[in-house]
C-alpha cells in the first residue's frame, strides 16, 4: 500500500500518475514538433515559431485584402446602384 499522503500529493498512486505523465509528454511533444519546436535548441524554435506566427500574420492580412478589394468591385456598385435605384422611387 502507498503511503496515502504521496498519493495525495501526487493525485493517485504514483504507478498511474508516472503512466498519465509519460502518455501526456508523448502527446505534448508529438504537438510541439509539429509546430517545429526541437528540444536541443529551445530558444532558436521559440523563435523560429514567432517569426512563423508573424509572417503568417501579415500573409493573412494581404489575403484578406485582396478578397475584400476584388469582392468590393463588384459589391460596392451594385450596392451604390440599388440605392440610388430606391431613392430613384421616393
Amino acid at each position: 500500500m502507498p503511503n496515502p499522503e504521496i498519493a495525495r500529493f501526487l493525485g493517485g498512486s504514483p504507478l498511474s500518475v508516472a503512466i498519465r505523465l509519460v502518455l501526456l509528454s508523448i502527446l505534448v511533444g508529438a504537438i510541439l514538433s509539429a509546430i517545429g519546436f526541437d528540444p536541443w535548441n529551445l530558444v532558436e524554435s521559440i523563435q523560429i515559431l514567432i517569426e512563423g506566427v508573424w509572417n503568417m500574420g501579415f500573409d493573412a492580412v494581404v489575403w484578406v485584402w485582396r478578397y475584400f478589394l476584388l469582392g468590393a468591385v463588384i459589391v460596392i456598385p451594385v450596392w451604390l446602384v440599388v440605392r440610388l435605384a430606391k431613392r430613384a422611387d421616393r
